[in-house]
């Protein structure tokens, strides 16, 4: 099946090869009107755009090389020359999951499960892998300066105002108030 992605991306990787992150690298196609809503549940939505772009990058990985290398990997984004280190992992899982359409329309109890365990993989990646600080959800609530009878609107809408603030990649971000308030998050939408 044809990604609609893996051109706008090569184009955004030849103007800036290097310094890429999938949700970086999703924000500056978003910021292009590249990537519509695709889906009315927002965690589904998530997770289409980020299998879309996972999948892009991997076809474009598969059509450049062996003239260029394409590494894919969610934190580390970059088009380069080939050197002889450099090859396709056709056994890769995660190259294989991507690749197979049939995970695109994932149930939403699977996409909760898969977002959990990004949240989790990417405390580690910052080097916070501590126990949980949030006490319930009232906590979490106060950390997104929220009512306790905030509805889930409010809370994505809080959620993403905090993230798009304090995500370490931002000049203003802060890794330790971004891996708290992903804690927070993980609680109130579950």
């Amino acid at each position: 099946m044809e990604n609609p992605l893996v051109w706008p991306i090569y184009e955004v990787l030849k103007r800036q090869p290097d310094n890429w992150k999938v949700h970086t690298l999703a924000g500056e196609l978003q910021q292009q009107g590249l990537v519509p809503t695709l889906d009315e549940c927002s965690e589904k939505d998530l997770f289409k755009r980020n299998y879309l772009m996972m999948n892009a990058l991997y076809q474009l990985q598969a059509l450049l090389y062996p003239e260029r290398w394409l590494q894919v990997q969610a934190m580390d984004i970059q088009l380069t020359y080939v050197s002889c280190e450099c090859c396709i992992d056709l056994n890769d899982p995660l190259r294989d999951y991507y690749m197979d359409w049939s995970h695109y329309e994932a149930e939403e109890g699977e996409v909760k499960r898969l977002l959990n365990e990004f949240w989790q993989r990417y405390s580690r990646f910052i080097g916070k892998a501590k126990e949980t600080t949030i006490e319930g959800r009232q906590h979490a609530l106060q950390l997104f300066d929220l009512d306790a009878d905030a509805d889930s609107q409010a809370i994505r809408k809080r959620w993403r105002v905090l993230a798009l603030k304090w995500h370490p990649d931002r000049a203003s971000g802060d890794a330790e108030t971004f891996r708290v308030l992903c804690e927070a998050w993980n609680v109130l939408r579950a």
